[in-house]
């Protein structure tokens, strides 16, 4: 009897066996790619340590400012491409400056739940003393992130005057892609 039980588990145990390797790895349920991020799953703001701080009190060179974005979500999303950037002046003369892109190429960034990514404008700041009608003030930035039509409204955090381009056919205040 001993030899006639060991002999059904052991034929369970091939059944059993065979069963798990039947199913093929294709019939295994595919994790989804995750889709773009949208406005509503992030987070914006300026980085403001020390060391990502614009340099707006010199005039000699352009510096950068940076703004990030946080994934909020419960979810999986990817960025890819231009944040698209108003500048907001502070003064009655300087309107809105949409910002130019630089010729860096995007790359496709994969954000989980938490997870914080960056871009860089390039500035370049300009002497108080330099003429009114040569300088912006920036008071607000309307940063829309990639592929989205929803902005995040930041204030200006960090003083200063730019030197005002927004005609210009390269500018040397301009942004980069996310990621860069």
């Amino acid at each position: 009897m001993k030899s006639n039980l060991t002999a059904v588990a052991l034929a369970a145990l091939v059944v059993a066996g065979a069963a798990a390797t039947a199913i093929p790895a294709s019939a295994a349920p595919a994790k989804a790619e995750p889709t773009r991020c949208h406005t509503a799953d992030l987070k914006a703001g300026f980085a403001t340590g020390e060391d990502a701080r614009p340099e707006m009190e010199q005039t000699e060179k352009q510096t950068q400012a940076y703004v990030w974005f946080t994934n909020q979500s419960k979810r999986t999303c990817t960025l890819s491409g231009f944040a698209g950037v108003d500048m907001i002046g502070a003064q009655e003369t300087d309107g809105t400056w949409s910002l130019a892109r630089s010729s860096k190429k995007p790359e496709e960034l994969v954000l989980e739940q938490g997870d914080t990514v960056d871009f860089s404008i390039t500035l370049l700041p300009v002497a108080k003393s330099t003429p009114q009608k040569e300088k912006f003030v920036p008071a607000k930035f309307l940063v829309t992130p990639p592929n989205e039509t929803e902005h995040f409204t930041l204030r200006w955090p960090f003083g200063g005057q730019i030197l005002k381009q927004d005609g210009a056919t390269h500018p040397a205040t301009y942004l980069n892609p996310v990621g860069r």
